[in-house]
């Protein structure tokens, strides 16, 4: 049995105790020595009566009566007020949330601790509540609110109040890669599973915006057609282009109606997220596919090119890419030209246009050409440039001599390098008077220093015509002059044909004895020619002009017999008997 000096003995303790009203005090004061154990107990028993009946595990509503910088003390009508850590009631900032008077929910832990204290929490209170609340959204299939904390093994960490499970497969309507991009990030979602038990919570923002996306979708199915301007939102971004989200369903912005300008990456013009007018360019109601344009909402700036940029004006541009075959220069948004490499230099071998320019270059160049229907511009980059092939002719003028290095060699001839950037060509046939050459390498070698002569110069071919024999004399000139039709002249036969005998009358110079002057085919002797054979003809015919020259063996033999007629008539008219030859003796010498 419990008396009023235990209460009272109590009292002293650290807890704190309410207090007994004076009207039972004084009553027992007085009369204490003379109660009765009933009339104790049934004064106990009121005294009980007057607090609040409460049970472990409720939650309930309680007072704050004091706060100080450890704890709070709160006064839930019970015969003792709990004391809680005040780090139950600081936020983010670390201030703290009640003060005196407040009124707060709070979890009645167990009647009394060993102290005889009242244990409460303020924090399981809450997820208490919020319990309830998420398994009221479970069954009300209502929409949650929570804040991704962090990544984890097969999903998000998601608070909701408590924590959630969010699997990676109900993230979004679409795989998402990069789940730690959403971290801190406030979602929207279903609660599709609950335990209260075992504590577990799955959500799915997966499934609410299946259900916004069907709501949406219909009514802009309805309202969907080709040419209308739409505002979307950039959901995915790949190398080829866009998906914007129209409300509910999703249209492609390829990377080629993105600007009219250069896009390399479409990345580079919009990101995730961002908000963007489009236009439909085309709808496939059957397969529900939308082609989306962003560039035609803006004027096309190859409209009146031809007349911003004439031919021959000269224009400012920056190189924005180079190949191997030229440089694009971008002269305006959306407007661009290219340089080739042939037009880059008027002297320069170029190989490759990043021997003169690099991309991001400012450069000035010169219209060559304007094709709007093709969205071509040629420039040249050369012609803002004197071009010294147009100064050559007066630098070279024909007939003079100059001196050059052995460039290169072809089976045509030899390119002579006369100064930086300009080659003339010794063609193989300019190359000697004589010979017969198979091959430059014949006279010249790469690298060589050989003197030459100006023969043509072709200023807008880019062509230096030169010579190598012309330095030498012409052997074929002295040849016609000292030579003449029936003169008697010896050579070396070089080759046989079969229409033919090519005999070298000289170093460089052969004449033809054609089959029919070999001999007289009419006589009795017949001559067989032989290679490296040395043998005397007679010249019937040359033509200076083609340098050819005709031999013939059966003239020879035709003037060795009037030779001898006319010496038999000189030796009968002396009357001398050893001179004296009959008509058949010659011929029998002949024979």
């Amino acid at each position: 049995m419990t008396n009023v000096d235990d209460v009272n003995e109590s009292a002293d303790r650290e807890r704190v105790v309410r207090p007994v009203p004076m009207t039972i005090l004084a009553h027992q004061d007085e009369d204490d020595d003379q109660a009765s154990r009933d009339e104790y107990e049934t004064l106990l028993t009121a005294y009980e009566g007057s607090f609040r009946n409460i049970a472990e595990g409720e939650v309930i509503k309680g007072t704050v009566l004091k706060v100080s910088s450890s704890d709070v003390v709160v006064d839930v009508g019970y015969k003792s007020e709990g004391m809680i850590s005040v780090q139950e009631f600081l936020d983010e900032e670390g201030e703290c949330l009640v003060r005196a008077g407040d009124t707060v929910d709070v979890l009645l832990e167990r009647t009394e601790d060993k102290d005889g204290h009242i244990v409460l929490s303020r924090e399981k209170a809450e997820k208490m509540k919020i319990w309830d609340e998420v398994e009221k959204a479970y069954d009300d299939k209502k929409v949650v609110l929570g804040r991704v904390i962090e990544r984890i093994k097969g999903g998000l960490a998601v608070d909701i109040g408590v924590r959630a499970f969010l699997p990676g497969s109900q993230v979004d309507v679409r795989p998402v890669r990069n789940l730690d991009a959403l971290r801190g990030q406030e979602l929207r979602m279903r609660v599709i599973k609950v335990n209260k038990k075992r504590g577990n919570i799955v959500l799915s923002r997966k499934a609410l915006l299946e259900e916004e996306n069907a709501e949406k979708k219909t009514h802009t199915l309805a309202t969907l057609e080709e040419g209308k301007v739409l505002r979307g939102v950039v959901k995915n971004i790949t190398d080829y282009g866009a998906f914007i989200d129209l409300g509910g369903i999703d249209g492609l912005l390829h990377v080629t109606d993105m600007s009219w300008g250069r896009a390399a990456h479409p990345s580079e013009l919009f990101k995730v997220n961002d908000e963007v007018d489009v236009v439909v360019l085309k709808f496939d109601r059957s397969t529900e596919r939308v082609s989306l344009g962003y560039k035609q909402l803006h004027a096309d700036p190859w409209t009146a090119v031809e007349e911003r940029y004439e031919v021959s004006n000269r224009v400012n541009g920056k190189v924005v890419s180079l190949t191997d075959y030229g440089a694009f220069i971008e002269l305006e948004p959306g407007v661009e030209g290219l340089i080739h490499v042939s037009e880059m230099s008027w002297s320069k071998r170029v190989k490759h246009p990043s021997k003169l320019l690099a991309v991001g270059d400012a450069v000035e160049s010169m219209v060559l050409g304007v094709d709007p229907q093709a969205r071509r511009i040629s420039l040249g980059l050369k012609q803002i440039e004197t071009n010294p092939w147009h100064q050559l002719a007066d630098t070279y003028p024909i007939g003079s001599k100059l001196t050059g290095k052995v460039r290169n060699l072809t089976e045509f001839g030899a390119f002579v390098e006369v100064e930086e950037g300009i080659d003339g060509l010794i063609h193989i046939s300019d190359m000697s008077w004589s010979k017969r050459l198979k091959h430059p390498s014949e006279v010249l070698k790469k690298g060589d220093e050989v003197e030459a002569m100006v023969l043509n110069v072709d200023p807008d071919n880019q062509r230096l015509s030169l010579g190598l024999k012309q330095l030498a004399t012409d052997i074929w000139d002295e040849f016609f002059e000292n030579n003449k039709v029936g003169s008697i002249v010896e050579g070396k036969v070089m080759r046989i044909t079969n229409f033919g005998a090519f005999v070298e009358l000289a170093e460089g110079i052969e004449g033809l004895i054609h089959v029919s002057e070999f001999d007289d085919q009419g006589g009795q002797e017949k001559v067989e020619l032989k290679v490296d054979e040395v043998t005397s003809m007679k010249i019937i015919k040359l033509s200076p002009a083609e340098r050819k020259i005709g031999l013939s063996i059966r003239a020879l033999k035709s003037e060795n017999y009037e030779a001898d007629w006319d010496s038999y008539g000189d030796g009968a008219g002396t009357g001398s008997a050893s001179s004296q030859v009959t008509l058949g003796d010659h011929f029998k010498d002949q024979s």
